[in-house]
């Protein structure tokens, strides 16, 4: 294995790769170089929230991210870089448009706040490493998924396409840094992505047989062949387990009888709502990412013990 660099947590052997890092990466550093450093991945990953927000909004309507710059969609007013500033110009605008008062979204700095502390919590456990800004990049992209599949029933090639040059360009990167990684290698990533996207394609297909209706969208193909560059073949396939599971389970559990409800109430036929699969695919591909190696050496040590 290769010798971890300064700041990387300490690693025995690739069975430790299994989740986080054994302990905080940066505990031995002194508490103001800690906070600085830690504030410093705050800001940069809520810079990259603001930036994930202009993806959500604009590449399900398939506008540039670069141009034109951001405006109020009510009064047209371009937003100066002053009021742009992540999570503190929402703050001191009050939530409002400064020219005409509309209401900005609590969305915006509530993504702002999550990607920070996103970064943050990668900052911490793996150092000022290539393996945290893999991490932390890797779960922005799967939030800006989830949350554009929740609003629109929709996965943006902006996303897939960049998530998958990135995975391949980092897997390729990380040969000549020489991290310990919780990802796979160029050749891995490679055959992950192929599997990834091969399996959910005839699961989409297969339900679609079954059900006599379109199942799944291409978006959760091209998601699976981000996320199988990310984690591999194998991982890949447990991800799809993982998400059908909890998005089984939400939505017979909590949206099933909310809908159901809601339909009784309008003297309506309850039909079931369509499942933006995404949704449980992201968190469930970060979760196995983390953990999944630990899974599954769980899972064969029980299934096959003598």
């Amino acid at each position: 294995m290769h010798a971890s660099p300064p700041f990387a947590p300490a690693v025995a052997d690739s069975t430790a790769l299994s989740g986080l890092s054994t302990g905080p990466a940066l505990a031995s550093f002194p508490l103001a170089e800690l906070l600085l450093v830690l504030l410093s991945a705050f800001v940069v990953g809520a810079c990259f929230g603001s930036f994930l927000n202009v993806c959500i909004a604009r590449w399900p309507l398939e506008l540039s991210v670069v141009r034109p710059r951001s405006r109020c969609p009510r009064c047209e007013r371009q937003i100066r870089w002053f009021e742009n500033i992540p999570v503190l110009s929402w703050l001191l605008l009050r939530g409002q448009c400064a020219g005409c008062a509309l209401p900005i979204s609590v969305q915006y700095p509530l993504i702002e706040v999550i990607v920070g502390l996103g970064w943050t919590a990668a900052v911490y456990h793996f150092g000022v490493t290539l393996e945290a800004v893999r991490v932390a990049t890797f779960a922005t992209l799967l939030l800006g998924i989830a949350v554009t599949d929740a609003k629109h029933y929709l996965i943006p090639d902006g996303f897939t396409v960049s998530g998958l040059l990135l995975m391949l360009l980092f897997a390729v990167a990380n040969v000549f840094v020489g991290e310990s990684s919780h990802f796979v290698s160029p050749w891995p990533a490679i055959l992950g992505a192929c599997v990834g996207a091969g399996a959910i394609t005839i699961i989409g297909w297969l339900a679609e047989v079954i059900m006599k209706r379109e199942a799944m969208g291409f978006g959760d193909t091209t998601l699976m062949a981000v996320v199988g560059a990310a984690v591999g073949a194998e991982r890949s396939l447990l991800t799809i387990i993982t998400g059908a599971f909890v998005g089984a389970v939400t939505f017979l559990l909590i949206v099933g009888p909310i809908v159901k409800l809601r339909t009784s109430r309008r003297g309506e036929a309850f039909a079931f709502p369509d499942v933006p699969f995404g949704v449980f695919l992201a968190p469930g591909a970060l979760l196995t990412l983390l953990w999944g190696d630990a899974l599954i050496r769980w899972y064969v040590e029980r299934a096959f013990s003598a």
